[in-house]
């Protein structure tokens, strides 16, 4: 057994992931990419211990299978040779989000060809990974993963994982240049914001919230979130890997305009707010 659980409001005590462990991977240089973590810390994540709606799974079996273990790790450092792409980049989800309590093999299909293995934790030791659900089967769930190519996805067993749902979605509207926080299905906040020029613009899809951290080597964003997408047109920025993220920004006239290298810049209300979203949140970028 394991328990399905309502994501608590971030008013109330939901636990804090922080991670101290220090990932060099470049510079972050203010727009795309994943960088220099050195306090990477988790938005708030589910908590798997709440009451809620019990859902039959497997018991998972700990360790993990030799037969999968040279099969690469799906991080947003990684590219998945043949993951299935998302064929419904336009649909939100019910908010059920998992997160792995054992490394568990990634699958083309459910029992199909493993392509990848599926960490624990995200960006450090002590983060959980957390993704959207986009599709249930008996004993699988159909998750997003944070890999290129962008909206690469993959069957997991489901006595692998614990069970949350988020009441959140957020919504990056490209062309008004909006995004929307979404609460129970209500707009609760809409603010103007800065998107990827036209040269590095911000990838259109359904993504998710992976991690937050901050970088004291930059002064742009006092917290940065990477999403599970990467700069279409970039395939390396400063280093990192060419993750899109949310981020501030120090100046007011980038709101409202085509200016960055993909990422999208918020204004400071809008990443506190953003920032106690929980991991696993499914982002809509659209057109509109």
């Amino acid at each position: 057994m394991v328990t399905e659980t309502r994501v608590p409001d971030t008013d109330t005590t939901v636990p804090q992931n922080r991670l101290v462990r220090r990932i060099a991977l470049g510079a972050f240089a203010a727009v795309v990419g994943i960088v220099t973590y050195t306090a990477l810390r988790g938005a708030p994540a589910p908590d798997v211990d709440a009451g809620g709606t019990e859902m039959d799974v497997r018991i998972a079996v700990a360790g993990v299978d030799p037969a999968t273990a040279a099969l690469p790790l799906s991080t947003t450092l990684t590219s998945i040779d043949g993951a299935p792409v998302d064929q419904n980049p336009e649909n939100a989800t019910d908010g059920l989000v998992v997160h792995p309590h054992r490394e568990t093999p990634v699958h083309e299909t459910p029992g199909g060809k493993p392509l990848a293995r599926l960490p624990r934790t995200m960006l450090g030791d002590s983060g959980n990974t957390w993704l959207p659900v986009i599709e249930q089967k008996p004993d699988w769930v159909h998750v997003l993963l944070p890999s290129k190519p962008n909206g690469s996805t993959g069957w997991i067993r489901s006595a692998d994982v614990d069970y949350a749902r988020t009441p959140y979605t957020v919504n990056v509207r490209l062309q008004t240049k909006k995004v929307q926080l979404v609460k129970d299905g209500r707009v609760t906040d809409t603010w103007t914001v800065g998107i990827g020029k036209p040269a590095a613009p911000t990838p259109v899809g359904r993504t998710f919230l992976l991690g937050a951290f901050t970088d004291p080597k930059q002064q742009f964003s006092p917290v940065i979130l990477p999403l599970g997408t990467h700069s279409p047109t970039l395939d390396t920025f400063g280093g990192g890997p060419g993750t899109v993220a949310i981020h501030t920004w120090p100046t007011t006239d980038v709101f409202g305009t085509e200016s960055s290298d993909g990422c999208i810049r918020v204004p400071s209300a809008a990443l506190k707010k953003l920032s106690e979203v929980p991991l696993g949140t499914l982002v809509m970028i659209t057109d509109d």
